[in-house]
């Protein structure tokens, strides 16, 4: 009998934390205007970089923004934005996003980590708890846009985010090759399943400009993104030429948007804001 009761408490206490910590998301979520949760169907893609490109022309425009890199296993958003050192704590004892200009802050499972390169070995319930923390642990504040980098694919930390912030609509990022496109389907359906409201499909990579001849070169073919969401009656935001600078400035931690000015890139991700922020 002792030990029944000491389970039936234990579940009292439990459930209790459960009440506060979903009040908590609850109150957290209500202060962020817009949540996107940026994904894609596989690897490779470069969505890791559009999310972190799309928070940077956001809040070049003046937008309060933050970006969360749920991707626990590959956490990259800091070192492309050039963050080093760890989260600390806000003045309300929750934890502090790290700033990287005045209207853009990070948070990673990275900024919690001492060595950067240890790996995070975690199943589902881990990784759930993580991202609930992510929301109503971090002193986000008031936010126009939370921009959600997820890990490529259709498991566990998309559909923890689909679960715990409802209102959340998806970004999905291919390449315009077949093979992309294929899993990009499998994203469309996993949305549908979860019903989450897709905002629409971004093409990246979308052909190689030579230096040289200032031709384009369609390295990965071209369109496929666009036919792909034209058949799924959702809406294309936008192609992005493939440049190599993009992939420098993510490795080195500096801004593309910044240093290339009047690249082809730089002007395709201000046309994709400005849809995704309805001024287009």
């Amino acid at each position: 009998m002792v030990e029944s009761k000491k389970g039936s408490s234990g579940s009292a206490e439990g459930e209790k934390t459960k009440s506060e910590q979903d009040a908590s998301v609850k109150e957290s979520l209500g202060k962020i205007k817009h949540k996107f949760l940026v994904m894609s169907g596989k690897g490779g893609v470069g969505k890791t970089s559009v999310s972190v490109n799309l928070a940077i022309a956001l809040a070049k425009k003046g937008f309060k923004v933050g970006i969360m890199d749920v991707d626990i296993h590959g956490p990259d958003v800091p070192r492309m934005l050039g963050l080093k050192g760890m989260l600390g704590m806000s003045g309300n004892k929750k934890l502090a996003p790290i700033s990287y200009s005045k209207n853009l802050k990070a948070v990673s499972i990275e900024s919690l980590s001492p060595n950067k390169d240890d790996a995070i070995i975690w199943r589902g319930p881990l990784k759930y708890s993580a991202i609930k923390q992510f929301i109503c642990d971090v002193d986000w504040g008031d936010l126009d846009y939370l921009i959600i980098d997820s890990p490529p694919g259709t498991g566990d930390e998309p559909l923890t985010i689909a679960q715990t912030i409802q209102d959340a609509r998806a970004i999905i990022v291919t390449t315009p090759q077949e093979v992309s496109l294929a899993d990009v389907r499998k994203s469309i359906n996993f949305c549908k399943t979860v019903k989450m409201e897709i905002f629409g499909l971004i093409e990246n990579m979308s052909g190689f400009i030579c230096p040289h001849c200032g031709k384009t070169l369609d390295l990965f073919g071209s369109g496929g993104g666009e036919r792909t969401a034209v058949a799924a009656g959702i809406k294309f935001l936008g192609k992005i030429p493939f440049d190599k600078n993009v992939v420098l400035c993510g490795d080195s931690g500096t801004s593309f948007q910044e240093q290339y000015t009047d690249s082809r890139a730089t002007k395709a991700f201000a046309d994709i804001v400005d849809k995704i922020s309805g001024n287009r």
